[in-house]
């Protein structure tokens, strides 16, 4: 029976001929339902092989995760692009450009939600590490040899984690937050920020200075010890807690440096403890702050009482420093902090023989006659650098400097004396510090440079400032506790001599990038009109900022206001 239907057709579809036998058709025009669809780059090198490699994470696109690592990735990476640029030494062809033929679960990720980041037990030899050094499956968190030390890192140490020369840190520390410091002060929602520099910029200017020129010297010195050279760990010796009087006003309450500004004779005052921060200023992760007066033509470099100038830090450096959430605790940083002040001062009392003074050619400026209390050795020179870049300028900086003590035998050879403490190697915040009374006198090399490190902003300006007095040699004092619980009584374990120019050069310390910081403020603040600023180093950024502040600012007198103000109401 025949049916009605038509019966079925098929339509060729235009076929592109090429007369000449290349491969292709000879004209080509592209479809209008292929139009604009973007090219995927694509090299007759590109492997085929791995074009749905599932595992492999593909390093052109920044949103794809390491997923599952394959057996080469895992050790390396050697796979997709990243492996025949490894393997070529030449980038994939495209590789640069975006994948827009990737797949993403977009629904899928908008719902995912972290449920727990903290991973599972792994037992693989030591203390969490991947290594294959020496006792990676004795002790798990000890890692081997020597990991008992390092049990709080995970790569610490020899054999810590498992392997030799692993980085310290590790898997114990990955999940602490992160440390957040205090301001060296509040800062005031009035106070208008004029300026920001960050440590980067400071670190490469350069401004060569000339010897300086030597104003005047005031005070008392006494002659320096040389028992104190004799003593090591076997001989130790008591430091003893004399009373005496040493002096440290700030440069606004300095008499001799009023009389200086009322002779004009300089455009900047300052002290050395002042003027050593600020050159070192890159070296400081602490937070500091700068008083600075422009009266005139002149500045005037302050500190406030009870700032960060009035105390000595330890283990600033570090990379775990000490914290400060325990403030009653005696290895807090602040515990620490006045530790280390209270030990330098009676050091430097210690260390000299009172029986031979050496007058210098004016009296303690700032000792009156009604005081009972005797001196301590120490000696103030006034000193004036000029910083004065063009012939037709004039900027020079006088500063009061600070010496300790002076060599028996010879009268112009000055000392300083500074002290390094130990509180307890095994306390957070030690900085890996090894016991000094086992390591002092057979590696004092491995001592120094871990106190170099811990320390880099205090030596560098401990080194800075006797330069600046022009001290012929550095005493510094291995002092440690008695007992690690107890911070009130310390003992001297040894005491270094070096030259200070040389130990700047040890500790990479240039002074002519200081002084180019140094020029570079007063160049700042010279161009504001006159007033009190505020240079403060930011507490958790490698950044100062300058801020202009009332004229009331640091003196009570604010205090007073808002009490008066209170009683009003």
């Amino acid at each position: 029976m025949a049916s009605d239907a038509p019966a079925p057709s098929f339509a060729l579809p235009p076929i592109q001929d090429n007369p000449d036998g290349a491969w292709g058709p000879s004209t080509f025009v592209m479809p209008p339902q292929f139009k604009d669809i973007p090219y995927s780059p694509y090299s007759k090198a590109d492997k085929l092989g791995r074009f749905a490699d599932w595992n492999e994470s593909d390093a052109r696109d920044p949103r794809a995760s390491t997923a599952l690592p394959t057996s080469q990735g895992a050790r390396g990476g050697r796979s997709g692009y990243q492996g025949r640029q490894q393997r070529d030494g030449q980038p994939a062809f495209g590789a640069g450009g975006p994948n827009v033929f990737g797949y993403f679960h977009v629904e899928d990720e908008a719902s995912f939600s972290l449920v727990d980041n903290k991973t599972g037990s792994v037992r693989r030899g030591g203390g969490g590490g991947f290594g294959r050094g020496r006792g990676g499956a004795r002790g798990a968190g000890a890692g081997g040899r020597g990991g008992a030390k390092n049990a709080r890192g995970g790569f610490g140490g020899r054999g810590g984690g498992g392997g030799r020369g692993g980085r310290r840190g590790g898997w114990g520390r990955w999940d602490e937050p992160s440390r957040i410091r205090d301001p060296s002060i509040p800062i005031a929602p009035s106070w208008q920020m004029l300026e920001e520099i960050d440590f980067t910029r400071l670190s490469r200017l350069r401004l060569d200075v000339e010897e300086p020129e030597d104003l005047d010297t005031y005070g008392r010195l006494y002659a320096y010890d040389k028992t104190f050279d004799r003593i090591n760990t076997r001989m130790e010796r008591p430091l003893q807690i004399l009373d005496r009087l040493r002096y440290n006003p700030t440069t606004t309450d300095d008499p001799v440096i009023q009389q200086l500004a009322a002779k004009n004779t300089a455009t900047i005052y300052t002290t050395d403890n002042i003027l050593s921060l600020l050159m070192c200023a890159p070296r400081s992760a602490q937070p500091w702050d700068i008083v600075i007066i422009r009266e005139g033509d002149h500045l005037y470099l302050d500190k406030r009482d009870g700032g960060p100038f009035d105390f000595i830090s330890v283990n600033e450096n570090a990379a775990d420093p000490p914290l400060d959430i325990d403030k009653e605790s005696i290895n807090s940083q602040s515990s620490l902090a006045l530790e280390a002040t209270y030990v330098d001062q009676h050091f430097s009392f210690q260390a000299v023989k009172e029986d031979a003074p050496l007058e210098l050619a004016q009296p303690n400026p700032f000792h009156g006659p009604d005081e009972a209390e005797p001196l301590a050795s120490c000696g103030y020179r006034y000193r004036l650098f000029d910083l004065s870049v063009k012939e037709d300028e004039d900027i020079r900086v006088a500063v009061r400097t600070q010496v300790d003590a002076y060599m028996p035998g010879t009268k112009d050879s000055f000392i300083t004396l500074k002290t390094l403490n130990e509180f307890d190697p095994r306390a957070q915040g030690a900085g890996g510090a090894s016991d000094w009374r086992t390591k002092l006198d057979s590696q004092r090399g491995a001592v120094v440079a871990t106190e170099m490190k811990n320390n880099s902003c205090k030596l560098a300006k401990w080194a800075v400032q006797s330069v600046l007095a022009g001290a012929e040699m550095m005493k510094i004092g291995y002092v440690s506790r008695a007992n690690f619980r107890d911070n009130t009584r310390h003992v001297i374990l040894s005491t270094a001599t070096m030259r200070p120019i040389d130990f700047a050069g040890q500790l990479n310390v240039s002074l002519s990038n200081g002084w180019g910081i140094v020029r570079t403020v007063a160049d700042l603040c010279l161009k504001m009109p006159e007033g009190k600023y505020l240079l403060v180093k930011d507490p958790n950024r490698p950044v100062i900022r300058l801020y202009a502040v009332p004229m009331s600012a640091f003196t009570g007198e604010e205090e007073d206001d808002d009490v008066d103000e209170g009683d009003e109401e």
